[in-house]
């Protein structure tokens, strides 16, 4: 098999495995769900229970803002200092951890205030 015919084949076969997978993950869900309500379990027991639903926008915003920031000191850096690639990886890495941290924080402060409230 030609290499390029092997470069073109691996992201096609990779994408149609992930949705099949998912489509598996949905259909064997639905059928678990549908065996605990034949039985009389209330399903909503075992499932994750939702809270506020912005933690993960959150994370999510100040992780990308961080590695926003990361990516221009890094390039700051390089353009005063010669760093080349590894002041772009170290950069990413550290403010990203950053931006979750601050993310972790927050949240922790919110659930403490939630729990002040409910007393």
């Amino acid at each position: 098999m030609d290499v390029a015919t092997l470069g073109v084949m691996i992201p096609i076969v990779a994408i149609i495995s992930v949705f099949t997978m998912i489509i598996y993950l949905r259909r064997y869900e639905n059928t678990e769900r549908m065996a605990m309500i034949e039985k009389g379990v209330d399903p909503s027991l075992f499932t994750k229970k939702q809270r506020g639903g912005t933690s993960g926008t959150l994370r999510a915003a100040l992780l990308f803002i961080g590695a926003g920031v990361g990516l221009l000191i890094a390039y700051f850096l390089d353009r005063t200092y010669n760093m080349e690639e590894v002041a772009y990886f170290s950069m990413i890495f550290i403010f990203g951890g950053l931006g979750l941290g601050v993310a972790y924080l927050i949240e922790e402060k919110k659930i403490k205030e939630e729990r002040q409230q409910q007393n």
